[in-house]
């Protein structure tokens, strides 16, 4: 599709890397384990096109309320943002604005790729983690991902993973059979999780991601949302806890009056 044109730049020392790792991996037959299925799950050259996520001038009203104004950002194939705030500063409303459920006041949610606007809307190219699952619990997990991966599909250009590898990916492979409702919450975070693996999205809008899971599951989380920007992902994330990136840009959400950027450590 000409519209995919442009290639993103490698640096010589991570593809060496890359080979290196894959030599090895392939030579000894080592165990791949969750987050290297991840890491090696094939995506074609269309992923790796740069792409641009950005948010123009957005202003958002809830009734006669505004809830922010003029907050804008940019992403771009490999960056994540994490947006910070007190509580009713309006961050999750900001998600949802960019995932396209709520329809601005003002502005204006884009998508380029090769620095043209994409025929496609950014929510199209987005996966939307939210603080409920999406998951019927009467039906089983498998049931649940396969709906997911089936109703979503796989944004042009990319790959997915199988159900099976999506829960080996989250550490609870061998219990896909069970019904949604009978997991812990814990568990049932980790499966909602698992829905941004079978259907592949280069945009992850993640808010308070981590609720409910343990410090490992955090860990685990954290090498997941590594593993996407390594292939080229982009995160926008309102989060109190730790994502493992190494300063972060951070937006500001303050509530009606504006918004600011600026970098943080340890996030």
């Amino acid at each position: 599709n000409p519209k995919f044109g442009g290639r993103m730049r490698i640096t010589p020392a991570a593809g060496v890397v890359a080979l290196l790792i894959n030599n090895f991996v392939d030579r000894y037959q080592i165990n791949k384990g969750s987050i290297r299925t991840f890491l090696n799950n094939p995506v074609s050259e269309r992923c790796m096109r740069i792409m641009r996520l950005t948010a123009e001038s957005l202003s958002v009203r809830r009734g006669d309320d505004l809830l922010f104004s003029n907050v804008s950002f940019s992403l771009t194939a490999g960056e994540a943002l994490v947006v910070t705030g007190r509580n009713g500063s309006g961050k999750s409303t900001l998600l949802r604005t960019v995932a396209g459920l709520i329809r601005p006041e003002k502005g204006k949610v884009r998508l380029e790729v090769a620095g043209r606007e994409s025929d496609n809307r950014a929510s199209e190219a987005s996966h939307y983690l939210g603080h409920r699952n999406a998951m019927k619990p009467e039906l089983t997990v498998r049931e649940n991902l396969s709906f997911w991966k089936t109703w979503l599909g796989d944004f042009h250009g990319g790959s997915s993973l199988a159900i099976e590898e999506a829960a080996e990916a989250i550490g609870l492979s061998g219990i896909t059979h069970l019904p949604y409702g009978y997991l812990s919450a814990g568990q049932q975070r980790r499966f909602a999780m698992a829905k941004l693996l079978v259907a592949y999205r280069p945009i992850w809008i993640l808010d308070e991601p981590t609720a409910a899971l343990d410090a490992s599951a955090d860990k685990l989380f954290a090498d997941l949302v590594l593993a996407h920007l390594s292939k080229g992902g982009m995160v926008l994330a309102a989060t109190h806890q730790p994502l493992g990136i190494e300063s972060p840009r951070t937006l500001q959400m303050t509530g009606f009056d504006y918004a600011r950027l600026e970098p943080e450590e340890g996030l």
